[in-house]
């Protein structure tokens, strides 16, 4: 009788011998081998130029990249060209079509006794017209949404939100729901205008811009962004008494464009379906010239790829860099290529995206799961002598990454450091001046030892096509 314990004991004992060896044997790791290439990869990066080089050429000779204007269409020829130039082995583009804004003039004034002039921009998706009206200030969306009905009939709403600036951005949360949702809670209580404090940290007299929306079943209105010293000014005039402004915006919607994500691939060696996907968008807004939003984030994942591609031997996945097209109004071309490569989406072995300036990246992590964290830890190592810290629970996919992260296929995170971001986000300070080229190699040279590194494990990160979500019609 004392066999059969013996017996269940042993076959117990053997069955957690083999699932802790079927674990292990699942586990991803990192070659040291590979190890060592990326730490040689790392200093070759810090003293390479090639990002700061790229992101000149894009800014200088493009400027501003307004989704679906003519700057847009030479941004992507400069695009592909690049690719080529920079020796990725593969290049092409995939079309990207989208409704098309335009911007052609804007003014505003303090009107009557005190009459002066004022800074403003209009938001993205405004329609034009020209208003003279009383203005109304609100200290937040949560005090305009709570305005009685009808109390702005015939009046301007005016958000005076002041944002905060943080290492993470984590205060654009409020600016930029006020951005967004702030037209619609001023139509709803009766307003014929918006205006709003701009979304921004700095004090200079640059108003930011950013796209809008208009709740369906609403009229839009005229809507803009003051400077951040003339919402000071127009706050001062109204704690004075009534205010009344005109705005003036010729700007609106003009039937459709096509742009185009612009793709270069470095191809893997042993296991070329397989993609570490890279990139930043294209488009910029066009009031600067879109240099660190996101003339960077290109700059700096094709500098990435570049140098991997330089090395004696490819990673055994593909390094695919993408240039996305039209982020601002949308995410319009990270959308596009997550519908086109949802079914592939267990083959893009980990995706990051550069959309936060120049800023020095500080953290690292991945959405991987519990068998993949050894492998992530190893990156996070290897990305430690550049000031980078291992961060597990934080992060997220970036904004372009999102869609196809959604599919299934696993996100990467390096922080950059964005204290100063919203100083320069969507208006004319946007500019080549304001990056550090040592910042940016820095940034260049994480980015090309994480793809190396995720292209180099042995296992997945846990990318899987997720099932389709079942309808509820």
């Amino acid at each position: 009788m004392r066999l059969v314990p013996l017996l269940l004991a042993l076959s117990i004992s053997i069955s957690l011998i083999s699932a802790t060896s079927s674990a292990a044997e699942r586990e991803t790791r990192i070659p040291e081998s590979a190890l060592a290439t990326a730490a040689t990869l790392r200093e070759q990066a810090l003293a390479d130029g090639t990002g700061w080089k790229t992101v000149e050429s894009l800014t200088t000779e493009v400027g501003p990249r307004l989704a679906g204007s003519e700057a847009d269409a030479r941004a992507v020829a400069w695009a592909q060209a690049k690719f080529k130039a920079l020796g990725f082995d593969k290049v092409w583009t995939e079309a990207v079509t989208f409704p098309k804004w335009e911007r052609r003039s804007e003014t505003a004034a303090i009107l009557g006794t005190h009459t002066q002039p004022l800074t403003v921009t209009a938001l993205g998706g405004s329609p034009g017209g020209k208003l003279q009206a009383e203005v109304v200030r609100f200290g937040d969306l949560a005090a305009l949404e709570a305005a009685p009905e009808g109390s702005l009939a015939g009046k301007i709403a005016f958000v005076d939100y002041q944002m905060q600036s943080a290492r993470d951005g984590s205060d654009y949360r409020n600016g930029g729901a006020i951005r967004s949702k702030g037209p619609s809670a001023a139509i709803r209580k009766g307003a014929i205008g918006f205006l709003m404090r701009s979304a921004g940290t700095d004090h200079h007299r640059v108003a930011h811009t950013g796209i809008t929306r208009f709740d369906e079943g609403l009229t839009p209105v005229p809507s803009a962004a003051l400077a951040i010293p003339d919402a000071n000014q127009l706050a001062r005039l109204l704690a004075l008494g009534p205010v009344r402004v005109s705005v003036a915006l010729d700007c609106g919607w003009n039937g459709e464009a096509t742009s185009y994500n612009v793709i270069g691939e470095i191809t893997g060696r042993s296991k070329p379906q397989e993609v570490v996907l890279i990139g930043g968008h294209l488009d910029s807004w066009d009031l600067g010239t879109g240099a660190i939003d996101d003339g960077a984030g290109v700059a700096i994942t094709m500098a990435a790829g570049h140098l991997i591609g330089q090395l004696k031997q490819a990673p055994k996945r593909t390094i695919r860099v993408v240039a996305f097209a039209n982020e601002e109004q949308g995410l319009y071309g990270g959308k596009a290529y997550a519908v086109k490569y949802a079914a592939d989406a267990a083959k893009h072995q980990l995706g990051a995206e550069s959309d936060f300036g120049a800023g020095r990246i500080y953290a690292f992590n991945t959405g991987a799961p519990e068998h993949a964290k050894a492998a992530t830890r190893q990156i996070a190592e290897a990305l430690k002598p550049l000031g980078i810290e291992y961060a597990p629970d934080k992060g997220g996919a970036g904004p372009d990454i999102g869609p196809i992260a959604e599919k299934g296929a696993t996100w990467a995170w390096l922080a950059q450091d964005g204290s100063d971001y919203f100083d320069l986000h969507h208006n004319a300070d946007d500019t080549l001046d304001k990056i550090d080229p040592k910042a940016l190699a820095q940034n260049v040279a994480a980015y090309a030892v994480f793809a190396y590194l995720a292209a180099e494990a042995d296992g997945d990160f846990g990318s899987a096509v997720k099932a389709a979500e079942p309808s509820h019609e």
